[in-house]
């Protein structure tokens, strides 16, 4: 087992991970697909293009943002961006300053998409926060940040210890 080998096995019925997974599925299950997305065959595919989407109208966009975003390596990071581009979702196109470094940026037929996407969106949200009081979820946005950055922490220690092996 990871971590500590003495954690009690915990009632499955009460544990937040599984639970946070059943969640994921269901929301992946209910994600609606217009016919331009079809070409994108994982759900890590479609949050990072509407990621894309919807940051791009705020500010640049590059791959280190899509890691940072997500909590991906860059070689996952990597292999997603390509296939958008493939697919003709974006471009990455070089900047000024450092050959090194693409911005991406949504193409026509990612931009033909967005309307789709927001209004998905929000569809889902108020089907999540359906019947649940303003405050229990401003709780539950709280607990499950912490637990996002519980995971984090833990997960930069351990890649310190292996970077010190």
């Amino acid at each position: 087992m990871c971590g500590s080998e003495n954690m009690e096995i915990s009632d499955s019925g009460h544990d937040v991970g599984r639970l946070i997974n059943t969640i994921s599925h269901q929301l992946k299950r209910r994600m609606c697909i217009q016919e331009e997305e079809d070409s994108l065959t994982t759900n890590m595919q479609r949050l990072v293009l509407h990621y894309i989407l919807f940051e791009s109208l705020k500010r640049d966009i590059y791959q280190k943002d899509v890691e940072k975003e997500f909590q991906i390596r860059r070689s996952t990071a990597t292999g997603t961006l390509q296939i958008l581009e493939k697919n003709g979702f974006i471009n990455r196109e070089q900047v000024e300053w450092d050959a090194r470094l693409k911005k991406l940026t949504p193409t026509d037929k990612a931009k033909g998409v967005r309307r789709h996407i927001l209004d998905n969106i929000r569809y889902i949200e108020e089907l999540l926060a359906r019947d649940i009081p303003a405050e229990k979820l401003a709780v539950c946005r709280e607990v499950l940040s912490q637990m996002s950055e519980n995971l984090s922490v833990d997960e930069k220690r351990r890649e310190e210890i292996i970077d010190h092996e």
